[in-house]
Formats: C-alpha cells, sequence, structure tokens
C-alpha cells in the first residue's frame, strides 16, 4: 500500500486507526523509550541471553561512519554520558553552536543543564541557549518545533565536516538513518538496561510513513504538525503498517528512537550529500515492534537557525 502523508494529529488519526482497524497503538506521544532494533539483527550480530549488549555491532559501525562524527552526547553530571543528544552543525569565530531537542530542558531553559562531549572525549560546557519560540513543552501538539540550540564558548575543532541541513520537502518516502547515545533494546521487549554497554552512539534505520506539514495558521491546542514518522513493523509482517507503508522491515539496521537519543539527529541522501532532515524528538508506547518515532522537521526553521548562527550550512 502506498505511504499516507498527510496533515493530523497523531492521536486522532491513531484513534480512527483503532476504531476502524483494532491495530493497538499508543494513544500519546511521550519521550522515546528505547533504541529498539530488530530482534533478527540483533542475534545475527551476536546478541543473545547473557549476552544482550553484544547484538549492537551493526548499529555501532553505522554510527561511527564520518559523516556522523558531529553527533555529540549530552551529561547532566559530567560523568554519565547519553541522558541526551545533539549535533554540532557549525562555528563562528569564537563559538560552537550544538542543535538539540527543546523538551530535554526545563522551562526556562538553563544552558548549563547539560555538559557536552565532544568526539575526542573533551566536555565543554555551553554558555547560551535559544529555544524555539513556537515550543509550548508538549511533544504531542509540538513535536515539529521541538527545538533548541545551544552555544559553546569555543569553536569545535574534531567534529567532522561541517553538516548540511536541509531545507527542502522531499523526506516522505525515504530512508532516513537517526543517531543518538541513548539506551537499546529489540523488538520483542523494547528497552531494556541489559542491552546497553558503553557510551558510544548507535545508529538505526527506518522509512518516512508519515510526513506531516505545518499547520497553518499554528493552532493553540492542536497539532502543529511538521513532523516526521516512522513505524516499527515486525519481520513476518504480522503487524500491518497504521501509516500504509511496508509491512517488513526495509533494511536490516532498522529502528527506533530511544530515551538519550533525544535531541540527536536524523540524516538522510539527498543529491549525493548526507543532509540532517530532523530532530529526535519522541516516540510511542515501549518502541516495541509495531511502535513509531518521530522527528521534529529542520526544514521550515530554516530562517530561526540561520538568524542565530549565521554560518549554518542549508542544501536542498
Amino acid at each position: 500500500m502506498k505511504p499516507s502523508y498527510h496533515h493530523a494529529s497523531r492521536l486522532t488519526f491513531c484513534k480512527t486507526l483503532i476504531l476502524a482497524t483494532g491495530v493497538a497503538l499508543a494513544l500519546l506521544a511521550v519521550q522515546a523509550k528505547a533504541v529498539t532494533i530488530l530482534d533478527s539483527t540483533w542475534q545475527e550480530e551476536g546478541g543473545a541471553k547473557g549476552r544482550e549488549w553484544a547484538g549492537f555491532s551493526a548499529h555501532l559501525r553505522l554510527a561511527a561512519e564520518p559523516q556522523f562524527r558531529s553527533v555529540v552526547a549530552f551529561s547532566t553530571d559530567g560523568q554519565t554520558w547519553g541522558e541526551a543528544s545533539g549535533t554540532w552543525i557549525g562555528n563562528d569565530q569564537n563559538h560552537a553552536y550544538i542543535l538539540t531537542a527543546a523538551h530535554i530542558y526545563e522551562q526556562p531553559a538553563d544552558p548549563k543543564t547539560y555538559s557536552v562531549r565532544s568526539p575526542d572525549g573533551l566536555i565543554h560546557r555551553p554558555d547560551r541557549i535559544w529555544v524555539h519560540p513556537d515550543w509550548n513543552g508538549d511533544t504531542e501538539t509540538r513535536t515539529g518545533f521541538d527545538l533548541a540550540i545551544l552555544r559553546l564558548p569555543a569553536p569545535l575543532t574534531n567534529a567532522g565536516p561541517q553538516p548540511l541541513l536541509y531545507r527542502g520537502n522531499k523526506e516522505a518516502g525515504k530512508l532516513i538513518t537517526f543517531l543518538g547515545f541513548g539506551s537499546r533494546g529489540i523488538g520483542s521487549t523494547g528497552e531494556k538496561d541489559r542491552f546497553y554497554r558503553g557510551s558510544d552512539k548507535v545508529a538505526a534505520q527506518n522509512v518516512v510513513d508519515q510526513w506531516v506539514k505545518t499547520a497553518q495558521p499554528l493552532p493553540r491546542g492542536g497539532d502543529g504538525g511538521n513532523y516526521l514518522g516512522i513505524y516499527l513493523p515486525k519481520e513476518d509482517g504480522s503487524i500491518p503498517n497504521p501509516y500504509g507503508g511496508a509491512a517488513k522491515p526495509r533494511t536490516r539496521l532498522s529502528g527506533l528512537l530511544g530515551s538519550g537519543d533525544s535531541g540527536g539527529s536524523a540524516w538522510m541522501q539527498s543529491q549525493g550529500a548526507w543532509v540532517i532532515v530532523g530532530i529526535n524528538s519522541n516516540g510511542s508506547g515501549t518502541a516495541s515492534y509495531g511502535e513509531s518515532s518521530w522527528f521534529a522537521r529542520i526544514s521550515p526553521h530554516q530562517s530561526w537557525i540561520s538568524n542565530i548562527f549565521t554560518g549554518v550550512h542549508f542544501t536542498d
């Protein structure tokens, strides 16, 4: 079935599906609960009882590819990393700028809530934060505005090439790769502590089955739109895809977001280049088979980002 791309509240959409098809979906968007991968891939990579952490090798290798070096880890105490994530988007003469999610901060946001660990292991304390003006603190109605920008007091010189941010509108149906430093799990169980070891970032992939435009005008209490949605089917195709997409995983690296992945980034290939298309925001249920994850689209926020950091690089 052709994927469905439309503007609608996730809550309303899920209710309609339950009534029409009997598909059991979580009704509320919540902060993502697990970086969940396929059971089959986990087993192929060496995951087993007593070695749950060993099944993530392919996802670790994907995250370690050089184009994703700009994704960085956050910590509140400077010791426990993976509480949240962010992405370096460039430097000016005196500072570095990190794009992340607004929901990881209590409002009013304090830039010193999190320290940032750069790829060389150095720890940085942000000195300023900008939260998107249309963020209302609610991931159910403002996923598409779940954005914040941090400023570090010195440039980063070890985060790889400055990434490109996407300003187009062709994300629907595309394969995206999303990264973060969050917790881990598999489709049959969701997030469990036994799957997590180390503090490296992990990547997974999925296809954008839900592309929701920005609501105009922005409703005071309703869904503001502007997000991308993905869904994790079972390998046997036994759970209907609520967005009309494929009933089976598209790649062996298919997965969902995880707690601690919030603020990381989603990437796709466009015109031969890797571009950032979204910021990791939230998900449904327990991030198991049959659940979804959502990302704030970058493209409509070009002006807001550019006004804060004039050196940002956008492309189609």
